[in-house]
């Protein structure tokens, strides 16, 4: 089984590098310089690319990994230029002597992917460290959905988000449920990691079902919570989660 390491680009980007005796593949290479110092330094070849979605941070390293790896397999939605082997939801491909499943995780974008395989979720701006990401052409609705696809997974799966957002989440988190011990014990918890020089990241489903409001809109106290922000009451889940992402959007 393949090893996974976060590689920093950016001011809070998290490149995920899977490698396996020599090879190696990347997820969402938005700057190319780190992805190949690393694999220098490390003396890996890269033999893919996995692509979420088509945002420059996610995107922008592309053609400069194809001029180091000419026949590079890019691997993504087909709304990607650069992408040359387009992928949708239920298509299943090997890499690394593994399956990866794809699900079509709209909201974000609308061309948003994740990659599912041996228990790990590479999910892209979808799902963040207590959070998700926001709704630059997706509705509410299909968000919602998208996250609810993800909870579905077992209580075990592994989270690879593509940004160090958790902190700041934690404290919205907090502000939707302050009575939430979970939140508070992984807040201080965070915190720590993040001073030691650590990532917060990988999360894990159940973890994220314990502190992410936005995968807790069915429960009792953050639907009165988004109620009270809304000033009227809130009948489904998928509303719930409207005011939360709207409220989210100019929390500080």
């Amino acid at each position: 089984m393949f090893t996974v390491t976060p590689v920093p680009a950016f001011s809070d980007n998290y490149i995920w590098l899977l490698q396996q005796a020599g090879r190696a593949v990347a997820v969402d290479p938005g700057d190319a310089a780190p992805v190949l110092a690393y694999l220098a330094a490390h003396g890996l070849a890269l033999e893919a690319v996995l692509v979420t979605h088509h945002h420059a941070d996610h995107v922008g390293g592309l053609a400069e990994l194809t001029r180091h790896y000419l026949h590079l397999r890019i691997i993504g939605p087909a709304s990607i230029a650069q992408v040359n082997e387009a992928v949708m939801d239920g298509s299943r491909f090997e890499l690394l002597s593994a399956q990866f499943d794809v699900l079509e995780v709209p909201g974000h974008t609308l061309d948003h992917l994740a990659y599912l395989t041996d228990g790990r979720l590479f999910c892209g701006d979808t799902l963040f460290g207590a959070g998700c990401g926001r709704l630059f052409e997706g509705s509410p609705e299909q968000m919602h959905a998208s996250l609810g696809r993800i909870a579905a997974l077992p209580d075990s799966t592994r989270l690879y988000p593509a940004h160090e957002y958790t902190l700041s989440n934690l404290r919205f988190a907090a502000a939707v449920e302050p009575d939430n011990d979970a939140i508070r014990q992984r807040l201080a918890e965070d915190q720590a990691t993040l001073a030691a020089g650590e990532p917060t990241l990988p999360s894990t489903l159940d973890k994220e079902r314990a502190t992410n409001p936005f995968l807790r809109t069915a429960v009792d106290a953050v639907t009165r919570r988004a109620a009270q922000q809304a000033g009227a009451p809130l009948t489904t889940p998928a509303a719930v989660f409207a005011v939360l992402r709207e409220w989210k959007n100019s929390f500080r």
